[in-house]
């Protein structure tokens, strides 16, 4: 049985005691960070060994690889990727050009990724930042209007499905709002919700037919003034599932951001309850990892259900232009064309 949780690695080793939690606990996936990665060798070798413990083909491998700033793979790994605002700077002189780069990128990406057997990337962010947001977003978002926002992030989440990586959309049902970093704070938002609905939660509901989407730790007053999305009932059931129309593998943000409070395995009881598929723990801090563990159910029903049908994307290779996907990142990198 798979357990509903996605939990980290503390370094780049598989050491002992986690080698027996993935193999006692068998999560449902393994989210990787900078700090698990040395070389590609390395790499390859500890996603294999996490795969092995766990000891099954239904393993979802994430990683945060949007480009810019939040990029886990850099070179020599990996190639370097611009961030979303570039892709919303072309888009500004040539929409069809931008929509094809991020594609184009994107699917490049995914042979990345999955050379090391990363099947799952956090991206794209469909979140729309506004004047006077926290800069958490900013150049992370693919513009500032709902239709530049969708256009860009369904062609990056094309690209990463033709590869055979499962895109993970995130927050939903929006975080560009936000006046806090919630890795730092709980961010609350004030805005009534006949313009979140206008605005925030639009992107997602265009992209509600996306295989996988992560919540916002962020409490939005005016739908429920007591809970961040991510562990809200209200929200999830209503706006998320309900007004969004989102009815794929739904996860959390990470467990261990300061915006959540209490006691890890509440936290991870929670956002289960609140209505999410997985819940998501990222530190790589095993005493936390068996408490996060201890509050999540097998997966069952609907949302194995989801599970199996994110892990069926796996095995997608449609072929592509690899030459001229070179060419666009080179572009939109301001570089000359990179070596394949």
């Amino acid at each position: 049985m798979t357990a509903s949780l996605i939990a980290g690695l503390s370094g780049v080793t598989l050491t002992d005691d986690e080698r027996r939690f993935y193999r006692d606990v068998r999560p449902a996936g393994l989210i990787l960070f900078r700090r698990n990665v040395f070389d590609r060798a390395q790499l390859s070798r500890l996603v294999d060994e996490t795969q092995s413990a766990v000891g099954r083909d239904d393993f979802l491998v994430l990683i945060d690889q949007e480009g810019g700033r939040v990029q886990r793979l850099r070179p020599p790994v990996a190639r370097a990727l611009p961030p979303a605002a570039s892709y919303a700077d072309l888009y500004s002189e040539d929409p069809e050009e931008a929509k094809e780069a991020a594609f184009a990128v994107a699917r490049l990406t995914a042979d990345e990724l999955r050379a090391y057997g990363i099947n799952m990337n956090c991206a794209p962010v469909a979140d729309l930042p506004v004047e006077g947001a926290h800069e958490i977003i900013s150049d992370r978002a693919y513009g500032r209007s709902v239709s530049q926002v969708v256009a860009l992030a369904q062609a990056v989440a094309s690209g990463y499905l033709a590869g055979g990586v499962v895109p993970v959309v995130k927050h939903i049902p929006g975080h560009g709002r936000a006046t806090a970093d919630s890795h730092l704070a709980l961010p609350v938002v004030d805005t009534p919700r006949e313009i979140l609905s206008a605005t925030d939660f639009a992107p997602f509901k265009a992209l509600a037919g996306l295989p996988a989407a992560m919540t916002a730790h962020v409490v939005y007053s005016d739908i429920d003034d007591g809970q961040p999305a991510s562990t809200s009932a209200t929200v999830t059931r209503d706006v998320i599932r309900g007004e969004i129309g989102f009815d794929n593998l739904l996860m959390s943000d990470d467990l261990s951001m300061k915006a959540l409070s209490g006691a890890m395995r509440a936290r991870a009881e929670a956002v289960i309850a609140a209505g999410s598929d997985l819940a998501l723990h990222c530190n790589g801090d095993l005493h936390e990892m068996r408490a996060a563990a201890e509050g999540v159910p097998k997966l069952s029903g609907r949302a194995q259900e989801r599970f199996a049908a994110a892990c069926a994307c796996i095995a997608r290779h449609d072929p592509y232009d690899k030459e001229r996907a070179l060419q666009l990142l080179a572009g939109v990198l301001g570089e000359q064309t990179p070596m394949v």
